[in-house]
């Protein structure tokens, strides 16, 4: 009876966790998809025009900015996340191992608001003296979004690197490959689909990032054209103008989180079916 009764409370706290997600995409898209019904979907996700207070709803240039940095900040957290797995998990002594992993994983701890601060004081300001612009930019954001995601990516593409067998190494080792041969030939292709879900969950944790983002970007309602201009993403609009949004305003802003949701939604289901076993 006890082991019953155990059981049964584990499985409505694993039940209870799908089900606030279920609450949470039922709330989301009950009050967003009525403004995007009255709007028009194609016309809210492909307008530039965002202007609330004169019924214009369109968050095509959040939508291009969102891309652009999570782009950028995977093309920069990914290859140094991935550079890093290798080292870690191929050529890294072992007294470098004890002491890079836990600061790798005290990167994950840091608030958001830590790496934005860094970004305004240190990033933007060199980026506006070396390369022009305001400083506040796709670039900014991209960098310091590339920084954040490494945890999730070196974390990730560790795991499935150790996850190749061992006689795949020896076997290649034996045939006279060098240690890199073996890890560029062998190692990576085996792991190759643990990699790319690290790159996807990176990039879902990019687009989902708001708090650094806003201090970066320069929050412009424009299309960029060039990574020193700044940009808005869909998470620091949603942020910027929730306090004070009400009607259509505030259902527009749901709307928004609908299509990140969509985005998030999915970038984690080509995770799952990236790592599915295939048989």
């Amino acid at each position: 009876m006890k082991e019953k009764l155990i059981e049964r409370a584990l499985l409505l706290v694993a039940f209870s966790a799908v089900g606030v997600l279920f609450l949470v995409a039922l709330f989301i898209f009950r009050e967003g998809i009525p403004l995007a019904a009255k709007v028009g979907v194609w016309k809210f996700i492909s307008s530039s025009q965002w202007a609330p207070t004169r019924g214009q709803f369109g968050v095509l240039p959040m939508i291009v900015g969102s891309v652009e940095v999570t782009i950028l900040a995977i093309l920069l957290g990914g290859v140094m996340g991935l550079a890093c797995a290798m080292f870690l998990a191929e050529f890294a002594p072992r007294w470098s191992v004890r002491i890079l992993k836990p600061l790798i994983e005290l990167l994950a701890g840091i608030p958001s608001v830590v790496y934005g601060f860094i970004g305004v004081v240190v990033l933007v300001p060199l980026i506006r003296t070396t390369l022009g612009g305001p400083g506040f930019s796709v670039l900014a954001s991209g960098i310091i979004l590339g920084i954040m995601v490494l945890p999730t990516v070196i974390a990730v593409s560790l795991d499935a690197l150790h996850a190749v067998p061992l006689s795949y190494k020896e076997g290649s080792l034996a045939l006279g490959a060098t240690r890199w041969q073996t890890l560029y030939r062998t190692t990576l292709p085996a792991a190759r689909s643990g990699i790319i879900a690290a790159v996807i969950l990176g990039m879902g944790r990019a687009i989902g990032e708001t708090m650094a983002v806003i201090m970066v970007a320069g929050n412009a309602l424009t299309l960029p054209t060039s990574l020193l201009q700044p940009v808005r993403t869909l998470t620091s609009n949603i942020a910027l103008e929730m306090g004070y949004a009400t009607g259509d305003h505030q259902a527009a802003l749901f709307a928004t989180g609908m299509v990140l949701f969509v985005f998030i939604a999915i970038l984690n289901t080509i995770a799952l079916l990236t790592v599915k076993p295939k048989v």
